[in-house]
C-alpha cells in the first residue's frame, strides 16, 4: 500500500506551488503523513530542497520570480538526486506558460510530469482546444503521445482523467475508476501531483508505485463522492480518505 509506505517514511515534500491550492495541498500531504513546506523565495530554495525528500514544481500561478526560484530549486534537486515532479497547470492557455514549461523541461530533469490530457497536448505540440486550466477537448491518441513525451524528456508521464495513464515511454499502465466530482474541487489534481512527489521518495519500481497511488486516489475519490450530498463534503471526505488509506495496514 503506497500511501501507507509514505506514512511510514514521512517525507519532507518541498512544494513550489500556486497560492490557490497551497492550503489543500499541505493538508492532503499531512493526511498521508508527509511533511509539506511551501518555500518559494529564490534566496532559500537551495537550502530547503537540500533538506527535502521530494520537490514539486507547479506553475498554476506562475510569475517571473517564482519561475526563477523553480529553476534554482530544480537544478539543486538534480545535483542532490532529489526526485522532482512537474505539474504544468494550464500550459496551453498562454504563450507565457508554454515558454516557462519549455525552459523548465530544458534546464531541469523531472522524474515525472503529472498533467491532464490538454496539458499533455500542449507539451507535445498537438492541436487541442483548451479553456484556461481545464483539460479542454480534442482528438489525440493519449497513450501514444504520453509515450512520446516520456521518451523525449526521459521521464515518467502521468496523464489523469477518466482513465489515468502512466508511462516511461515503454511500460504503460492504465487506471480506471474514480468519480468526476473530484474535478469540481480546486486543487484535486495539484494535490495528486504533490502525493506523486512524496511517492517517488519511496524505494521501489516507480511505475508500480505511481500506478498504486493513482488507483488509491481514484478509490478515495469514488468513496468520498458516494458519501457526500454536496461538493464541500467531497473535499473533506478526500482528506479523510487519504488518512484512512495511509493508515490502512494499521487498521
Amino acid at each position: 500500500m503506497t500511501l501507507h509506505k509514505i506514512h511510514l517514511k514521512k517525507p519532507l515534500v518541498h512544494c513550489i506551488t500556486n497560492y490557490v491550492v497551497a492550503n489543500f495541498t499541505a493538508n492532503g500531504l499531512l493526511a498521508i503523513g508527509a511533511s509539506p513546506v511551501m518555500a518559494d523565495d529564490k534566496d532559500e530554495v537551495t537550502e530547503m530542497v537540500a533538506m527535502a525528500d521530494a520537490l514539486l514544481i507547479n506553475i498554476g500561478t506562475i510569475n517571473s520570480w517564482t519561475f526563477e526560484a523553480m529553476l534554482i530549486a530544480g537544478k539543486r534537486a538534480n545535483e542532490l538526486n532529489v526526485p522532482i515532479v512537474l505539474d504544468p497547470v494550464g500550459v496551453g492557455a498562454t504563450v507565457f506558460r508554454k515558454k516557462i514549461v519549455q525552459q523548465l523541461l530544458e534546464q531541469i530533469h523531472f522524474d515525472a510530469i503529472r498533467c491532464n490530457v490538454g496539458e499533455l497536448a500542449a507539451i507535445a505540440g498537438v492541436q487541442w482546444q483548451s479553456k484556461g486550466v481545464d483539460s479542454g477537448s480534442g482528438d489525440m491518441d493519449t497513450v501514444a503521445v504520453a509515450k512520446q513525451v516520456a521518451k523525449k524528456w526521459q521521464t515518467i508521464v502521468i496523464v489523469t482523467g477518466e482513465t489515468d495513464v502512466v508511462t516511461d515511454g515503454h511500460v504503460v499502465e492504465q487506471i480506471t475508476g474514480g468519480d468526476a466530482r473530484i474535478t469540481q474541487i480546486t486543487g484535486s489534481g495539484c494535490l495528486l501531483s504533490a502525493i506523486c512527489s512524496a511517492a517517488l521518495s519511496v524505494e521501489g519500481n516507480q511505475i508500480i508505485i505511481l500506478q498504486q497511488v493513482l488507483q488509491q486516489y481514484k478509490q478515495i475519490a469514488a468513496e468520498g463522492s458516494s458519501e457526500a450530498q454536496y461538493i464541500g463534503s467531497v473535499q473533506v471526505n478526500v482528506l479523510n480518505g487519504l488518512e484512512k488509506y495511509a493508515l490502512k495496514e494499521q487498521l
